[in-house]
């Protein structure tokens, strides 16, 4: 069986190359991987994480999208809610960047991101049911996020476990 170096892409004019000839600086090769030693290098968002992160982008846009309207129409009924789904559109924003930027800096922000949205679901979520006069209104991760069928208590465990499973490597 061809290993992924041996099967042919086509060069930028749309020509094959030979077998086993690197893609130029900056292209792709036939399994979408960019090369600039030589080394075919698996792309940093593929499969299960392009999915991922695009339920970080809807989830992004969703949170701000309610923070904006809750902050511009509402702030002084519940602004410790409101506030809270500010910085959760925040969080969510800066992983869904960090998630498909390259590098060990962004790999480690993903991480600090992730790791914040994680703590600030269960906290926010268990004080949202043992103490729910601290929240007048909803956040986006009051009671762990069951407005949003729960997804903001699962995708950080699922972002844990990509990141961990998809450590940046050296091209």
């Amino acid at each position: 069986m061809p290993s992924t170096t041996d099967t042919p892409a086509s060069s930028p004019s749309g020509e094959p190359r030979p077998s086993g000839e690197p893609p130029a600086s900056g292209q792709t090769n036939a399994v979408g991987a960019s090369s600039r030693s030589g080394k075919i290098v698996r792309p940093r968002v593929a499969g299960v994480g392009r999915v991922l992160v695009v339920v970080y982008a809807i989830l992004a846009l969703g949170a701000f999208g309610r923070s904006l309207v809750q902050i511009t129409e509402q702030y002084n009924d519940a602004p410790v809610a409101y506030s809270l789904s500010a910085v959760s559109a925040v969080v969510y924003i800066v992983a869904t960047i960090a998630l498909v930027a390259r590098g060990l800096v962004w790999y480690r922000v993903a991480w600090v991101t992730i790791s914040f949205e994680m703590l600030g679901v269960l906290v926010v979520g268990t004080l949202s049911i043992v103490q729910p006069e601290l929240f007048a209104h909803a956040t986006v991760w009051s009671i762990y996020g069951i407005g949003y069928f729960f997804v903001p208590l699962v995708l950080p465990i699922l972002g844990m476990i990509w990141l961990a499973k998809n450590k940046p490597v050296k091209a």
